[in-house]
């Protein structure tokens, strides 16, 4: 592989690997993650568990079945212990929290959980991810395309400023998703169910891998522009070379036999000509001046 196409081959690198990025963060939960304080449910059983609350049944007088239906049902747990921590994590698609028992997750939408007037905004958000994805997937071709084929200096310029624009534009759109999202996600947080609220909470590794794809984005497009511009400089220089080399040589005309000045052991120049001292009178036909080359 020359040293061209080994250039083409690095750029075309971090673009699929920003383009692996953003599949990876579209498609995972792990936006936000963080632990919820929930209310813990009524225990199904007698034995019961930690993670669930113990009923206590205060028998009847009488101990018959009206009795037992009238009996008091007394919870012991009170303050913090009536709650249970859970940890959590969200994506764009769905929020999926830790069972009570501690033995797997429970997932539902999170489309459902953020507030009716938020719903805009969060498919904002998932289009304008969508397209920057497709964005960075045409950058790819195109760039695989010029790695594969030899093309002229021309279609080679061409794919450099479609690539330079479209890696802009993607990133620009990651970065207005990634903010939208950020926006949703911190008005759910304090309008959300009080089921779902988190009691703390940060970024998850897919969040961090959504803004390395914007960041080389960035980085490819800089680099390709750097590309187009040398490139373009030395298409120029090309040009007016070749340009400079298909023009003729300007010959220079000898003067005419009547012009020409010769004398006793002259000795010729270089470009064929003789130059002489000329003394005395000077030739009849040559009336006032003499040329000389």
């Amino acid at each position: 592989m020359d040293r061209t196409r080994h250039q083409r081959a690095l750029t075309l690198f971090p673009t699929g690997l920003a383009l692996a990025f953003s599949l990876a963060a579209v498609g995972s939960s792990h936006w936000c993650e963080g632990t919820g304080r929930t209310i813990k449910p009524l225990c199904q059983d007698a034995l019961g568990g930690p993670g669930c609350i113990r009923l206590t049944w205060a028998s009847g007088s009488g101990g018959n079945e009206s009795d037992a239906s009238q009996a008091v049902q007394y919870i012991w747990e009170t303050g913090d212990d009536k709650y249970i921590q859970r940890r959590f994590h969200t994506g764009l698609w769905q929020s999926c929290e830790e069972s009570f028992d501690g033995t797997g997750e429970q997932c539902r939408s999170f489309q459902s959980i953020i507030p009716a007037e938020e719903q805009g905004v969060l498919w904002l958000s998932i289009g304008a991810e969508v397209l920057d994805i497709f964005l960075m997937l045409t950058s790819t071709i195109l760039l695989s395309s010029r790695v594969s084929c030899h093309r002229p200096e021309l279609n080679r310029l061409k794919v450099d400023a479609s690539v330079a624009i479209l890696m802009v534009l993607a990133g620009l759109l990651g970065m207005v998703a990634h903010m939208m999202y950020t926006t949703v996600f911190q008005i759910t947080v304090n309008l959300g169910p009080e089921d779902w609220k988190p009691q703390t909470w940060d970024y998850g590794w897919s969040y961090c891998l959504a803004w390395a794809s914007f960041a080389l984005c960035m980085a490819v497009s800089v680099t390709v522009i750097s590309g187009y511009s040398a490139t373009r400089l030395e298409c120029r220089t090309q040009h007016k070379a070749q340009k400079s080399r298909q023009q003729p040589p300007r010959n220079l005309q000898a003067p005419p036999a009547s012009q020409r000045v010769w004398a006793p052991g002259a000795t010729p120049s270089p470009a064929g000509y003789a130059v002489v001292k000329v003394s005395g009178h000077l030739l009849p036909s040559v009336p006032g001046k003499v040329s000389m080359c």
